[in-house]
């Protein structure tokens, strides 16, 4: 398509360098621990699938900080996570929250989260909120999501932008939203845009249409919120960093959803639970 001149398409080759492998002497935490504020009442199944989808691609630890019943839930399936205010190096943000039903508590949080000043994935419910952001931040709308962010920026008036619009140019789009919010910004589709404030555009194609399943987002944004955590000492001196890692993420999760389906259905766990091998596959000698 005319659209991806200018655009470089990741590959495996390039996101093998924005993998990190733990050294001998490396702890839990010198590996990267991960905030996540994710999950509802409504929506628990969201904070499982990114809390998952994070331990599986190599963070330390996933702090989760959300409501009772998915934090029950979080632990049940994986009983590593730790469900204790501590010390993180990023955030997870949004995912299975509705911002039109968001109470003072829960809006409280994900801004002292977003003040924190450290890379941060705002998704879903919590992207309304990303000028509010401190730090590098990456959004990861699909195009109805990104069609009400724009709302506003299009211009003066605040002329409204059609869902539509945005699936009909995703590159231009994406670039005016990063260069309009000053975020590095993922446009999630059958192509995934990455565009960032700097200028680095890049695309993550070859996805199976499969992985067009409920809860996918959320496995998305847990791999992503890892990738972060686990490259924050990166991200403070290279501006590029959050566009290369969010490429690294769209890529992981396109693998590893063709690993798991194998050319049949899938669900978000399959995508979950196929990343440490898709990871390796990456990681292997070539």
């Amino acid at each position: 398509m005319s659209e991806t001149r200018g655009w470089l398409d990741w590959d495996d080759a390039r996101a093998r360098e924005w993998i990190a492998v733990p050294g001998a002497d490396d702890d839990k935490y010198r590996r990267g621990v991960l905030g996540v504020r994710t999950g509802s009442d409504e929506y628990p199944g969201a904070a499982v699938l990114g809390v998952e989808a994070a331990l599986r691609t190599g963070v330390g630890m996933v702090r989760y900080l959300g409501p009772r019943r998915p934090s029950e839930l979080v632990l049940h399936r994986s009983p590593e996570a730790v469900t204790a205010a501590g010390q993180v190096q990023a955030w997870l943000l949004g995912s299975g929250q509705d911002a039109a039903a968001r109470d003072r508590v829960t809006e409280a949080a994900l801004l002292g989260a977003l003040a924190e000043g450290l890379p941060t994935v705002c998704d879903a419910g919590a992207l309304d909120l990303v000028g509010r952001a401190t730090g590098p931040v990456v959004i990861t709308p699909h195009y109805r999501e990104l069609a009400r962010l724009l709302t506003g920026l299009r211009s003066p008036q605040g002329e409204s932008v059609a869902g539509s619009e945005v699936a009909a140019a995703p590159g231009e789009w994406a670039v005016r939203a990063a260069t309009g919010l000053g975020v590095t910004v993922l446009l999630k589709g059958s192509v995934t845009w990455i565009a960032a404030p700097d200028g680095t555009r890049l695309t993550v194609s070859k996805a199976p249409s499969w992985l067009a399943t409920a809860g996918s987002g959320d496995v998305l944004g847990g791999i992503l919120g890892a990738l972060l955590a686990t490259h924050s000492r990166t991200i403070q001196t290279d501006v590029s960093a959050p566009a290369r890692l969010a490429a690294t993420a769209a890529l992981v999760h396109a693998r590893a959803a063709a690993r798991a389906s194998n050319g049949g259905p899938i669900t978000a766990l399959d995508i979950a639970s196929a990343v440490p091998a898709t990871i390796a596959d990456l990681l292997a000698p070539r």
